[in-house]
């Protein structure tokens, strides 16, 4: 709506449809409910539109909330399940803009990783125990430094996960927290020979894995499965429905269509690679 406000093309879909930028909106403030997407100090959004089944992007430096607040005390009245899922959105958010290759940028590549190893720390506090406002007021942080901007600054970052991750949310309705646990793991064995060296720097610093580097990068994406699992998400698509043959081939068609045909930190992953990688996630 606060988009939408100043928009004076024919049609407000298109906003997401043609990426138009927000340069300027209607003034809004935010009041944070469940921990996970960082809207309270971002200005992206996304949206589905169930009629055509599609979920688009959007945002601009219009679309910064003019105020935000955070209350710790109300994550105890967030259900367990938004509650996992508000763990895994912020965890994958790090990962879209950390998961690349190495940059040298230092400071930048432990911002990301302490909040990945928080996130993982609180996790078990937060499902059992909601009310402890400490645990809730570092899971509030995390979610909000996972995708402020502050760490995708000098660095290269990804977000070929979430592309394809909101075409399972606009097919089949799935949670998109858990529409990034069905992609994720195999987004990063499809592209392991670009990922190995980050993938094996965040199985040493992260879960702390020692051993060979390549076994650390093999183990490392099956520690963030295990993460996945411990808050009750499922990682394959056919855990969410009976009706996942063809999804692949319907997602590359769209990707074709939109022109998106380089996805990732290189912009080298083609719609033949999505196709690719969600099938590996059946």
């Amino acid at each position: 709506m606060a988009s939408a406000a100043y928009y004076t093309g024919p049609e407000p879909w298109d906003i997401l449809s043609q990426s138009i930028r927000t340069e300027h909106a209607m003034p809004f403030g935010t009041v944070l409910t469940l921990p996970a997407t960082g809207s309270e100090m971002n200005s992206g959004a996304v949206i589905t539109r169930a009629e055509t089944q599609e979920k688009r992007s959007m945002g601009g430096p219009g679309l910064f909330p003019a105020f935000s607040i955070l209350d710790p005390q109300v994550v105890r009245s967030v259900p367990q399940r938004q509650l996992a899922n508000g763990i895994t959105d912020a965890f994958t958010h790090v990962l879209e803009q950390y998961m690349t290759y190495p940059v040298g940028a230092r400071l930048q590549d432990r911002f990301a990783e302490s909040i990945m190893q928080t996130l993982i720390e609180i996790a078990p506090v937060i499902m059992q125990n909601p009310s402890d406002t400490d645990a809730a007021g570092d899971f509030m942080y995390c979610c909000t430094m996972a995708l402020n901007g502050l760490i995708q600054k000098g660095v290269p970052t990804d977000w070929a996960v979430h592309a394809m991750g909101h075409e399972l949310t606009a097919l089949y309705n799935i949670d998109h927290a858990r529409t990034l646990a069905i992609i994720a793991p195999s987004h990063y064995r499809y592209n392991f020979r670009t990922k190995r060296e980050k993938l094996t720097q965040y199985g040493q610093r992260v879960w702390g894995l020692t051993g060979p580097p390549e076994e650390v990068a093999i183990r490392a994406i099956g520690r963030t499965e295990e993460f996945f699992h411990s808050l009750d998400i499922k990682t394959k698509l056919s855990q969410y429905t009976e009706n996942y043959e063809g999804t692949a081939e319907r997602i590359e068609d769209r990707f074709t269509e939109r022109g998106w045909l380089g996805l990732g930190e290189h912009k080298s992953l083609t719609p033949q690679d999505v196709r690719a990688i969600v099938e590996m996630s059946y």
